[in-house]
């Protein structure tokens, strides 16, 4: 498990408590609540106009992704309770969900991703330069 905390910045009442933080691990994300991720974005992006919604640009999937990765952690919380988070800690879920999508899961909105190059990255550069000398 990789758990993670999100600060609301506008604490919700959950079960008769105020809270101001929610821990979330999005790889906890089961297949049923994805499913149910996208059915309820479906639901709010259905219109008369036709627009073409990819995963990784569904806003609404991603914030119920989001909702998701707590709920994954917090059985006790229901969808209903979070649909009432609001301002910018609805784009932080959202962000959480989007991550999901970019199979990233390591970085939330707040932290900086790392410069250094990856390990088979560097393995590769050397092994090309020395292809040449032999």
């Amino acid at each position: 498990m990789s758990k993670k905390t999100l600060k609301l910045g506008e604490p919700i009442t959950i079960n008769g408590k105020q809270v101001s933080e929610l821990t979330y691990d999005p790889m906890e994300i089961t297949a049923a609540q994805f499913s149910e991720a996208c059915a309820r974005s479906s639901a709010i992006n259905k219109s008369k106009s036709f627009s073409f919604k990819m995963r990784e640009n569904d806003y609404a999937l991603h914030l119920y992704l989001g909702m998701f990765a707590v709920i994954a952690v917090n059985p006790e919380i229901d969808i209903s309770d979070l649909e009432r988070i609001k301002g910018f800690d609805v784009l932080a879920l959202t962000d959480i969900g989007m991550l999901f999508t970019y199979r990233r899961s390591g970085a939330t909105s707040g932290e900086k991703p790392s410069d250094e190059p990856s390990e088979s990255t560097a393995e590769h550069s050397t092994q090309a330069s020395e292809k040449p000398g032999k």
